[in-house]
């Protein structure tokens, strides 16, 4: 695995990994792999691993704002964008480039956030993909015990009186404690949860903090321009969303509104599983690998 940069047309400085196939000749296709807010790729190296032994070309950038990518704010801590378009672009660009470098067929795979990205990218620019895999995305966050229509008026207030690029809420307790709420929240496995801490430990500049009340307003405004009428409807590239019937941090409403509007949309919702369904236990996990990895193995190309 290669990790180097990538500098946008408009000069700002990616943290980029790639890893290319095994050099067997059972080449499958080619993925970008994009992960959520204030995550980093490493968090995934496990379900990266099986998708490159399963002869994928593997590739993904941090998103400008987080990880390796640079921050927005003097404040390291706050995750803030002012328009989600921004990482649209980013993510148009970095795709334009990747298709015409790497083989097909070509799959792009995102999780939470970046789900939101990955959606807007194949709404708003129809790239004509070979498939598109999301895991629990946030194509609207979940505002409970609020209205969506509340929440957002609140955020619009919060940042129009100076507090745009401030926390929107504090830290949970200490994550890593075993059964903590912010646990519980992502995943059932202790393990996979305390190996982003150890990241975080070894490489703190990848640490980052709850988003600012201008972040939360531009997901809410982007949210509304993804599910305008017909809009979802133009997606035509074969899709399969994976989502955790109890996530607190995202919108099961919204995901099966999605799926029901997509033409080619397949949507799994497991009973157990937590937000991070690709660091869940193993017998959460495992089954819902093999159907990802079915539905990539009808995508890809077969072993030569």
């Amino acid at each position: 695995m290669l990790v180097d940069r990538w500098v946008s047309e408009d000069g700002w400085d990616h943290r980029r990994w790639t890893w290319p196939a095994p050099d067997t000749g059972a080449i499958r296709g080619s993925m970008i792999f994009q992960a959520g807010r204030g995550d980093f790729f490493e968090k995934y190296l496990e379900s990266l691993n099986e998708w490159h032994e399963a002869g994928w070309n593997l590739t993904g950038f941090d998103w400008r704002g987080q990880g390796g990518s640079g921050r927005f704010l003097t404040d390291p801590t706050v995750g803030h964008i002012d328009s989600f378009d921004i990482w649209v672009s980013d993510l148009d660009e970095f795709a334009r480039r990747w298709r015409h470098e790497t083989p097909g067929p070509h799959v792009l795979a995102s999780h939470s956030m970046g789900g939101h990205i990955a959606m807007r990218y194949l709404v708003d620019h129809r790239p004509g993909l070979d498939g598109a895999l999301f895991t629990a995305p946030m194509l609207k966050v979940s505002s409970r015990p609020l209205p969506e229509r509340l929440a957002y008026f609140i955020a619009r207030l919060f940042a129009r009186f100076g507090f745009a690029e401030q926390h929107a809420w504090q830290e949970n307790e200490r994550p890593s404690l075993p059964g903590s709420s912010r646990q519980k929240l992502l995943t059932h496995d202790y393990d996979r949860f305390t190996d982003e801490h150890w990241w975080h430990r070894h490489h703190p500049e990848l640490n980052l903090g709850p988003p600012s009340w201008r972040w939360l307003v531009s997901s809410y405004a982007s949210s509304k321009a993804m599910f305008a009428a017909g809009v979802l409807e133009r997606v035509t590239t074969p899709v399969l969303i994976v989502a955790a019937k109890g996530d607190r941090l995202v919108s099961l409403k919204a995901i099966r509104e999605a799926a029901e509007r997509l033409p080619n949309a397949k949507l799994i919702v497991d009973d157990k599983a937590a937000h991070e369904v690709l660091r869940e236990s193993d017998e959460i996990r495992e089954p819902l690998m093999k159907q990802i990895a079915a539905f990539l193995k009808r995508i890809g190309s077969p072993p030569q």
